[in-house]
């Protein structure tokens, strides 16, 4: 129904094979649980006039929260996706301080635009790996976070159900319970966020590949080279420490990256990704020498993940996508001359548009696809 809404019960019955009486059944529970309405009708050839179905979105809303080591960005939105609110904060790394100011952020937004008892819950998108059982971060390098909690702590705070996930899990998930059915992603891909670090997630026949210990497909602490720079989680030349934003911005600035010079850039520079973009818009040759040196060796990275994993389509998000026609050319370059097989070296890589917020997105999606019939995600 929310592929194809407005849709009758006729055309519902027919695009999923039941007959009639079934689907009048669904159609009363869905509509007494208030997860679907039915809207006006429509001229019909022949017979009574059709009513339509539509899936419940507008009044209803979630929360999504973004955790970035720079900042701390936070969304209302309804169930459809639509933001309707934003809030950001620099990003405290004491959890407890953390949990805090996100609980007083997320009080005022809600009060703010009225929908006290019509929040389903809180979805966070967090760069780091997490137990899904427990909802513990077991690792992230950019926070300095070992095994930290925060679900529940912001759970008791505000009162709301609250999930947790890693960021470019939380993604990929958007991508395949959101948007429209032309836009979702196919069976097997990989999904790229690059912000100011660098995560990947793996989706193999329509599930996610999450490995034994939930920490598969950490490929942005792959080294691409041996005397690289030193990396926020203690190895050389990861993939994350020459592309990440803050690597962009690092480089732009003339310095060695490193992750004091990362962190400090992050907090005192007042130079952002989206500055250094703008700079290369407006001509400015150190800006597109940046940019172009991250693009070479984001096509590095990408080139590994294709003789890895294989996937079907590579998407990539996050603040670089605005300045992709500096990145297309030499991600296609170094996949075609470092793929295996010819197929492989046609691999597609799909930027998310500009300013689409993937990873708000993401953590909202933690929250309103439970009620889409959302696939299996073991």
């Amino acid at each position: 129904m929310r592929e194809n809404q407005p849709i009758s019960r006729a055309d519902l019955a027919r695009r999923m094979g039941i007959g009639r009486g079934m689907i009048t059944s669904l159609v009363s529970e869905l509509i007494e649980t208030g997860e679907i309405y039915s809207g006006s009708t429509v001229t019909a050839p022949r017979g009574r006039r059709p009513e339509m179905l539509f899936v419940r979105t507008g009044d209803r809303f979630a929360i999504g929260v973004d955790i970035r080591l720079s900042k701390t960005y936070i969304a209302l939105s309804d169930f459809s996706g639509r933001a309707v609110a934003f809030d950001s904060f620099e990003t405290l790394l004491d959890s407890r301080a953390l949990v805090s100011e996100l609980g007083e952020r997320i009080r005022k937004l809600i009060d703010a635009n009225g929908v006290e008892g019509r929040c389903a819950g809180i979805g966070i998108a967090v760069p780091g790996m997490v137990d899904r059982e427990t909802g513990r971060v077991i690792r992230s390098p950019q926070l300095g976070w070992h095994d930290v909690e925060i679900r529940e702590s912001l759970a008791d705070v505000t009162r709301l159900p609250v999930q947790i996930e890693n960021a470019p899990i939380a993604c990929a998930l958007a991508r395949m319970w959101h948007g429209d059915a032309e836009e979702r992603a196919p069976q097997n891909f990989v999904y790229v966020t690059v912000s100011d670090g660098v995560g990947t997630a793996i989706v193999a026949r329509g599930e996610i590949l999450r490995g034994a210990n939930d920490t598969a497909g950490e490929f942005g602490h792959v080294p691409i080279s041996q005397d690289g720079p030193a990396c926020m989680c203690g190895s050389l030349g990861c993939l994350e420490a020459h592309t990440s934003n803050l690597a962009t911005i690092v480089r732009y600035l003339g310095r060695e990256f490193s992750p004091e010079s990362a962190r400090e850039v992050a907090a005192t520079s007042g130079v952002t990704i989206d500055v250094v973009i703008g700079r290369w818009k407006a001509g400015e040759a150190s800006a597109a020498s940046a940019l172009r040196e991250t693009a070479r060796l984001l096509g590095e990275g990408l080139a590994i993940i294709v003789n890895a994993v294989n996937p079907g389509v590579i998407f990539v998000g996050g603040e670089i996508t605005a300045a992709w026609e500096l990145f297309a050319s030499p991600i296609a370059r170094a996949i075609e001359s470092r793929a295996l097989t010819e197929r492989a070296s046609r691999t597609v890589v799909l930027p998310e548009p500009p300013g689409s917020q993937p990873r708000l997105k993401g953590a909202t999606a933690l929250v309103t696809a439970a009620s889409f019939a959302a696939p299996v995600v073991a």
